[in-house]
């Protein structure tokens, strides 16, 4: 069907998010918003003091005691299995029985008639344990002996032996990537309310209401079936809500269910940060050989991460960490490794990106070890590496790179940014400048997109059309400010021909759409949004079949245009037409669902097709350090961003907008520290530096690739949004190191480790001056 310029809000234009205006206006219910029924609870949990420790016994005799206290949870008030591992590895308890794995681990949970007296009371507890050695990074994790929290992934192609042997230059090194903490605005929130015989139903912020039902079903031994959970909106999520939600979902609904009256948990912003996961940090060994040209001949690359005490989703984190360590270029022989470690720290999980991020910036740590050695334009290295055709087409994992738009984007935003001359000025005020020193970088981006479980990959919808012609659509993605509601509306839309604002978009709850995915893997528009068209499409079908019937006319005279239905000669008011198939006794409303074709993985082979298409991108960064100090601002940044035929061109160039700074954050200012007794440090906004709005580019320049469209059968071709620009932030970074390395004469990689703070850069800057 053709788009219509007379309907409002369909897909391929720009309509404002559909709880923007409440957001601003504070009118938007969050979980913390929803009234509690009379008589409700709350909870808080009490966590441990020390890193790692046997657990001997807790006395918990002046919590009890403590004003408003109605009782406490510990591991034997769990009813079903003390376990809220979203791997089902068993490794993740509720409550530990017998060990202390991390500073801050959640022993017991506090329930009381105010937040207020839970949350004085959890602090009088006292724990009786004996102290044990910790390890908490990778590499003391190696030391120490410390397992694999899970199998690791080994990608192989080629042979890198003889090409190490013979390939005119080599060179090997290490670096450091630091992790990152979600600080979504809204944190952690769960309440259950106890429902007759086994039921409950919770409300909370969560990325996965499937993963939650499930948990929550898990740790009371009842079904899945007894179990709902609803999430309206979140105040970001990032991944942060994918698996972390599990403990805060389960204290709740015990705690309901024991009691038989509504609990809320809510923890502070400190416990959050301390008692959920993050961004796993990585140390890379990288081991690369190339040509005078500075062509990539062989890689060998050994990724180590900070995974915590338990898996959560650190598998296919560090697997994904390998899928991108290549990013945009063709390595003829490789070799990637992955070390899941386990820390006495908490379980890292998913974060925006999910490993990828810290593969990419391998790899481009790689082309500027090149670039240095070489005495080229990192630009020029990159181009001369991006996978081509036949021969320079196929990935570490054996799949193919069908799609590459790379050559045409980078060599469009090389010229809109005017890269080449605003080098050679850079290096000409380097020069001349002996404490100012500039950079400038420009970098791309290939990102897989699909979920590497490769049976997350799909998705239900539900679309009723009521006998007034009000539509109501309910689809199993969460919503946490990206506009996904938006864009599944704007697809329903279209699909109807009618006006956006006939849709009402409610609540995700596991009561109407069953065993949804994550909101996660850059694909709830790719899986939700084709979803809700298959319902459309049963809906439309059974539509034209009782016109065709009705009007004696055949199926392609029946055309929904603009709020009408035309049949025949004849054109209906849409509401109209739909009362009368009503009248007709015409099924109005269906469940839709899709499944991403094309997509395998086998794991032990290291070898298949995980993503379905590639995004793409590119950043131009430039940046001024004062080697005084270490400090430095971004100038001016253009990005050129690919989200194929774009469904809605203003809420993709925010998401890229948001993705850039988001990830200049992680490089920059974002940094994670413990101390030497395993106590995160970096545990609220007052330690914890997220970029201000005084931190943005000066000039910032954003532009989709309005030519692009996906090859593959998306959504209206459209692609995803998510992630893909969070890697665009690595050219700051980039332009960081040029900075650096002109003390050198450009004739060295600085090595920056990540985050590049104000103080690595004047280490940095340092080491360079000392020749070093």
């Amino acid at each position: 069907m053709k788009d219509n310029v007379s309907v409002q809000g369909t897909a391929h234009s720009d309509r404002i998010h559909d709880s923007a205006i409440k957001h601003v206006t504070g009118r938007a219910d969050y979980t913390d918003d929803i009234a509690l029924p009379a008589g409700a609870l709350h909870a808080y949990l009490g966590v441990s003091d020390v890193a790692h420790a046997t657990l001997k016994g807790i006395d918990l005799a002046a919590v009890r005691a403590a004003p408003g206290v109605v009782g406490v949870l510990t591991a034997e008030d769990v009813p079903g299995v003390n376990d809220i591992s979203p791997t089902g590895l068993n490794d993740e308890p509720v409550f530990p029985t017998d060990n202390i794995q991390f500073h801050g681990q959640p022993l017991f949970a506090v329930i009381a008639e105010t937040r207020d007296a839970a949350r004085r009371a959890a602090e009088l507890a006292k724990v009786d344990c004996d102290v044990l050695p910790h390890a908490l990074d990778p590499i003391a994790a190696q030391d120490a002996g410390c397992p694999y929290v899970t199998k690791p992934l080994k990608l192989e192609r080629g042979d890198i032996a003889p090409a190490f042997k013979t390939a005119p230059h080599r060179i090997k090194g290490r670096m450091n990537v630091g992790g990152q903490d979600h600080m979504y605005l809204e944190g952690h929130i769960a309440f259950a309310i106890p429902g007759e015989d086994d039921e409950v139903v919770v409300q909370c912020s969560t990325q996965h209401p499937s993963e939650a039902q499930h948990m929550v079903a898990h740790v009371l031994g009842v079904p899945s079936n007894a179990v709902v959970v609803n999430v309206r909106r979140m105040g970001g999520g990032f991944g942060g809500k994918e698996s972390q939600m599990n403990l805060f979902c389960a204290v709740a609904a015990i705690a309901a269910k024991k009691w038989n009256r509504a609990v809320k948990i809510r923890p502070d912003r400190d416990q959050d940060m301390t008692a959920t996961g993050k961004r796993h940090d990585f140390v890379i060994d990288y081991d690369v050989a190339f040509d005078d040209a500075g062509r990539i001949e062989a890689v060998d690359g050994s990724f180590a991460a900070r995974c915590g005490f338990s898996a959560d989703l650190s598998g296919p984190v560090t697997d994904r960490a390998l899928f991108h360590a290549d990013n945009a270029y063709f390595y003829p022989n490789v070799r990637l490794t992955s070390h899941p470690m386990k820390t006495n720290t908490v379980s890292n999980t998913a974060f925006r990106g999910f490993g990828g991020p810290q593969g990419v910036i391998a790899a481009e740590r790689i082309i500027e070890e090149i670039a240095y050695a070489t005495g080229q334009d990192p630009l020029d290295v990159r181009k001369a590496n991006f996978y081509g055709g036949e021969g320079r087409d196929l990935t570490p994992y054996h799949q193919t790179v069908e799609d590459n738009i790379l050559d045409r984007l980078v060599s469009e935003l090389e010229d809109s940014a005017d890269y080449r001359k605003r080098r050679q000025d850079i290096i000409a005020f380097n020069a001349n400048s002996p404490v100012l020193k500039k950079g400038i970088a420009l970098t791309p981006v290939k990102f897989g997109i699909s979920f590497t479980a490769t049976w997350y990959n799909q998705a239900g919808a539900l679309v009723h059309v009521y006998n007034d012609g009000s539509i109501h659509l309910n689809h199993g993605g969460t919503e946490m400010g990206q506009g996904l509601n938006t864009k599944v509306a704007q697809i329903v839309a279209e699909a109807f021909q009618v006006d956006i604002d006939r849709i009402k978009i409610t609540k995700t709850t596991t009561e109407k759409v069953p065993n949804t995915s994550a909101t996660a893997a850059s694909s709830g528009t790719d899986l939700n949004g084709m979803a809700a068209l298959d319902a459309v499409k049963q809906i439309q079908a059974r539509l034209v079949d009782f016109a065709v019937k009705k009007w004696e006319v055949a199926p392609e005279e029946v055309l929904f245009r603009a709020n009408e239905v035309h049949v025949g000669a004849e054109t209906i008011p849409f509401d109209t037409f739909i009362k009368q198939a009503y009248l007709a006794r015409i099924q109005l409303s269906a469940a839709g669902f899709y499944k991403t074709p094309k997509i395998h993985w086998d794991r032990d082979k290291g070898q298949g097709r995980p993503f379905y298409y590639y995004s793409y991108g590119a950043a131009c960064s430039e940046v001024t350090i004062d080697t005084l100090t270490g400090e430095y601002r971004v100038e001016r940044t253009d990005l050129l961003h690919d989200v194929g035929r774009s469904l809605n061109p203003a809420l993709d160039k925010g998401q890229v907008e948001g993705a850039f700074v988001q990830g200049m954050g992680w490089l920059t200012t974002e940094e994670l520290w413990w101390d030497d007794a395993g106590r995160l440090r970096t545990h609220a906004p007052s330690t914890y530096k997220i970029p201000l709005a005084s931190d943005r580019p000066r000039v910032f320049n954003v532009n989709l690739a309005d030519w692009s469209e996906n090859r593959e059968l998306t959504i209206k071709r459209s692609k995803a949004v998510g992630e893909p620009p969070f890697m665009l932030g690595i050219s700051v970074f980039e332009a960081l190191s040029m900075a650096v390395a002109s003390l050198a004469d450009y004739k060295t990689c600085p090595r920056l480790d990540a985050p590049a703070t104000p103080e690595r850069v004047l280490m940095a800057v340092n080491r360079l001056r000392d020749g070093g």
